[in-house]
């Protein structure tokens, strides 16, 4: 890619294909849980996916996310138990829907071969960070926005990922040994899929469904339809 004498790129489209590719990964993406083999991911795809996370935009350029890979089985062993814990809590909110809720498999902690947990250090760039003065919380936004760099690159690999959420963020802190200042942001299972759902599974199951698109869209303020 050429640049001109300022430093940019030209910028524009993609091919056909390559547009293509993107929005089918994108559309094909699927929070996996229970489909996972058991051979481990090549380390240069381990890469390659982690280089994707990190290539995600950040608030003043800060990259606040840190990523701690979980392999050891006495580890996973105690996320497990924890997150039992928390999803026998959960599952008592759902009162109505507590037999479809108890029926959903919403973790791969011992079945993935690899656990990641992605965390944001709300330390790092120092106690001012450009884009970050009036709101705290988009070093947070930017370490989600690199959870789904490396949700979509894994999706192009053929690899499945699963996004645990049923955690006691102290449980977390305690078991990673997370400093105070460090914020565990998504606990993730990776692995090898063969099989995915060809819509999301709580719409398979009948947890819920997708919202229309032209329902959720306003103009100029709340609530207000777009005129075109």
């Amino acid at each position: 890619m050429t640049k001109d004498i300022n430093g940019l790129a030209p910028a524009g489209p993609f091919s056909d294909a390559d547009r293509a590719a993107v929005y089918r990964a994108i559309r094909l993406r699927r929070d996996v849980r229970g489909q996972f083999r058991p051979d481990p991911i090549d380390p240069a795809t381990l890469r390659r996916l982690l280089q994707a996370a990190h290539a995600a935009p950040s608030v003043g350029l800060s990259q606040p996310w840190n990523f701690i890979l979980i392999r050891a089985p006495a580890t996973r062993q105690r996320l497990h138990e924890a997150f039992q814990s928390a999803n026998a809590e959960a599952a008592g909110r759902f009162p109505d829907r507590k037999a479809l809720y108890s029926s959903l498999k919403l973790e791969g902690i011992l079945e993935s071969p690899l656990n990641l947990c992605i965390t944001c250090d709300r330390s790092r760039g120092g106690a001012q960070v450009l884009g970050r003065t009036h709101d705290a919380a988009t070093d947070l936004y930017s370490t989600a926005c690199a959870v789904q760099n490396l949700w979509l690159a894994a999706r192009a690999e053929g690899i499945g990922v699963g996004w645990v959420s049923i955690f006691r963020p102290d449980d977390l802190r305690a078991i990673l040994r997370l400093p105070d200042h460090v914020v565990p942001v998504a606990y993730l299972c990776l692995g090898h899929v063969t099989e995915l759902y060809p819509e999301p599974e709580l719409q398979a199951k009948g947890w819920g469904q997708r919202l229309p698109l032209d329902d959720l869209i306003f103009e100029d303020s709340w609530n207000s339809p777009p005129t075109a």
